[in-house]
């Protein structure tokens, strides 16, 4: 499908111009030529960019482009300025009311072509990981559907995860990665039984091996994402109840055969859900939660994740209080 583009000039020349550029590519074009035109035409024709003159009679180009960053739908939408103005402080305010390129006239057909075709690629870039987000957002709360806990359990661990994983060394990339892939690591319990997952009391042994295989579920659901952050989320969700001992489920793994990511997941998940009122127990302070932890290095843990755990405690505990004050109960619907 042809992009849509809007061409927004007070000068009937101009607009010819970047027609005789654009229509042999192939671009669906619309006009304007004054800033009313220009809004107006935005909302009839929802162009996937603007190109935008500034000098206009009436109403200038940072107006326009103001008005529409205002309305969320344009918000993603590329705005570039074509203007004569060549001043720094032009291009800043430009800038500052949201538009993402200039372009001087007279216009050269290669940069326009370069321009347009550079930031229509980085608007499919931003789509997509919008709906990456929107992915992560619907599976983290797909796994706690039919859980009784408050809401935020699944955001609070994951920026717990990633605080422990900057304090280990990963990149900013890698821990905005493990950040975003944490809250995934529960989504195999959209398989458990509501029975199971309800219980106000201790489950018998059939009931936990059932338990258990949300993590061989979630596994199976993610790994169908090819991209990293959903391989990442596939072996959190697989390894995050194994333990450094060997322990754990579902298959066992101790100490380095555990993957990192799935080892800070542990701890952070572990320590969320011990502060957390359940059926069958109550919360537990922050302070008996992390001494908790602490007596489980070794066992259940990895030390060197619990030493990276008590040099961020402070950090640790701030984040306890900024996801307490957002807690809420979960909307759950028939």
């Amino acid at each position: 499908m042809p992009k849509k583009i809007l061409i927004v000039d007070d000068e009937p020349n101009n607009l010819n111009v970047l027609r005789q550029i654009l229509m042999p590519e192939g671009y669906q074009l619309a006009f304007a030529k004054n800033g009313a035109e220009a809004l107006n035409a935005a909302i009839k024709h929802k162009p996937d960019l603007i190109l935008l003159d500034i000098m206009m009679p009436e109403m200038d180009g940072y107006e326009v482009c103001s008005r529409l960053k205002r309305n969320s739908a344009f918000l993603l939408t590329p705005v570039i300025f074509v203007t004569a103005m060549d001043e720094i402080e032009n291009e800043a305010k430009g800038f500052e009311v949201g538009a993402v390129d200039y372009i001087s006239k007279p216009v050269s057909s290669p940069i326009v072509l370069a321009r347009i075709a550079t930031h229509l690629s980085l608007t499919h870039v931003a789509e997509l990981e919008a709906i990456q987000k929107e992915a992560i957002n619907m599976l983290g709360e797909a796994g706690h559907y039919n859980d009784t806990d408050t809401g935020v359990h699944i955001w609070r661990m994951a920026d717990y995860a990633a605080t422990l994983a900057k304090a280990a060394g990963w990149s900013n990339e890698k821990v905005e990665l493990i950040r975003s892939a944490a809250p995934m690591h529960d989504t195999g319990k959209i398989g458990t039984p509501d029975e199971i997952l309800k219980a106000p009391r201790k489950l018998t042994p059939e009931e936990w091996e059932t338990m258990k295989l949300h993590t061989v579920i979630g596994h199976g659901i993610l790994v169908n994402g090819h991209t990293r952050l959903f391989q990442m989320a596939a072996e959190i969700a697989l390894h995050h109840h194994e333990r450094w001992d060997g322990s754990g489920y579902p298959n066992g793994l101790s100490g380095d055969e555990i993957p990192e990511s799935a080892r800070l997941v542990a701890v952070a998940d572990v320590l969320d859900a011990l502060t957390m009122k359940r059926p069958y127990k109550d919360a537990w302070s922050i302070d008996d939660a992390l001494e908790e932890i602490r007596r489980s290095s070794g066992g259940h843990f990895e030390p060197r994740i619990i030493a990276l755990l008590n040099r961020v405690e402070s950090e640790i505990r701030d984040i306890k209080i900024k996801w307490d004050n957002k807690e809420i109960p979960v909307k759950r619907y028939a």
